[in-house]
């Protein structure tokens, strides 16, 4: 079997992930592309989206929020994503033993004895009128009904795992500010949600290894698992591994991949690109080698935003007063430098609407 070391898989990743070049595509299509962008942040995917389109418009993303062409859930791993309302409504079913058990992992003791399924019906009842609520005020209309668990247990239960909603707007908006108000998906979306299959076989676990292959691969079936929180599928990637091609990566691990997914060049030049905190093209992977060093490791779930200076995280970036400063993790060359400032004042710019270019690219550590 062909090994592709890191540098291969960087720049499969990176073109998948539309951080080779930026692509010229519609918003939605991005959206879809990308299966989601993680989105607990609610700024974030506008740089996500900045970073990988060409003439990106924050307002587009803001208007498919408003239409409810995407929204903003939880889905994959509990965490919070951006993802098409076609996605959405055919991904939320398989997603919903491992919302429960996600929960359940936080609060299991507080839990302990709750009918987890007629919970369920008593929120759904509530949620039917299509109001959005806050989880504050979920919890007060079943907290009579449903008073052991507690006000924190049962907010997140509900809304994270029990029925499916949408985070209605103006949450997620640009430049726009709001707290969570939950809405039923069904409800927001005007369309119910897609039943499992009725005959046990599992169609919609085939799509999710096919996607994340087109966004992700090559990628270990750990990765799949790391990215998505469920468990491997291993009865999916086992119905679609003949469709697929294999490869392994240094540390011995079997790799998947679709067989006309692109697989650029190692030497293939990878721009400087900003990433937000939180991005696909880190934490879709269990080994995340590929693009972060493992010194490093630790940014990626700390809600770092990172910069890539060929194809791998350099730097960490902030903003202030409307200034992008940068902060290099190892000494850059003059050249690598210049294209950190320069695609980090186009940030600036980007994200102040031109009303500043200013960007401060601190010494690297010694």
């Amino acid at each position: 079997m062909t090994v592709l070391d890191n540098r291969a898989l960087n720049r499969a990743m990176l073109g998948r992930q539309l951080l080779l070049d930026r692509a010229d595509l519609p918003v939605v299509d991005a959206v879809a592309h990308l299966c989601g962008l993680q989105a607990q942040e609610p700024q974030e995917p506008f740089v996500g989206l900045w970073s990988r389109l060409t003439a990106f418009d924050p307002e587009a993303l803001s208007d498919l929020l408003t239409r409810r062409s995407v929204v903003r859930t939880h889905l994959m791993r509990r965490t919070v994503h951006l993802v098409t309302a076609d996605d959405v409504l055919a991904w939320r079913a398989r997603h919903d033993a491992m919302l429960r058990q996600r929960v359940l992992g936080v609060y299991r003791a507080e839990l302990k004895g709750v009918d987890l399924d007629a919970l369920a019906a008593d929120a759904r009842q509530l949620m039917a009128d299509g109001e959005p609520r806050t989880a504050a005020e979920i919890v007060r209309a079943l907290a009579g009904r449903w008073p052991g668990p507690g006000p924190r247990p049962l907010g997140e239960m509900v809304v994270a795992a029990l029925v499916p909603m949408a985070q209605a707007p103006p949450r997620g908006l640009w430049r726009a500010k709001g707290g969570v108000r939950n809405v039923a998906l069904s409800s927001w979306l005007g369309r119910p949600v897609d039943p499992p299959a009725p005959d046990g076989a599992d169609p919609v676990g085939q799509a999710l290894v096919r996607r994340y292959l087109a966004a992700h691969g090559p990628a270990a079936t750990a990765d799949l698992r790391a990215w998505s929180g469920l468990a491997g599928l291993p009865g999916a990637v086992a119905a679609v591994r003949d469709e697929l091609v294999r490869f392994r990566d240094e540390r011995g691990r079997e790799l998947l991949d679709l067989p006309e997914a692109p697989r650029p060049d190692p030497d293939t030049p990878a721009p400087v690109r900003f990433l937000p905190a939180f991005d696909n093209a880190i934490l879709g992977y269990q080994d995340r080698g590929r693009i972060i060093d493992d010194a490093h490791r630790g940014l990626s779930v700390a809600g770092e935003r990172v910069v890539l200076v060929d194809g791998r995280v350099a730097a960490t970036w902030r903003v202030t007063d409307e200034v992008v400063t940068v902060e290099p993790l190892r000494a850059f060359s003059r050249a690598d430098r210049d294209a950190v400032a320069d695609q980090g004042s186009e940030l600036a710019s980007f994200l102040s609407d031109g009303e500043s270019d200013r960007v401060r690219v601190e010494a690297a550590p010694r």
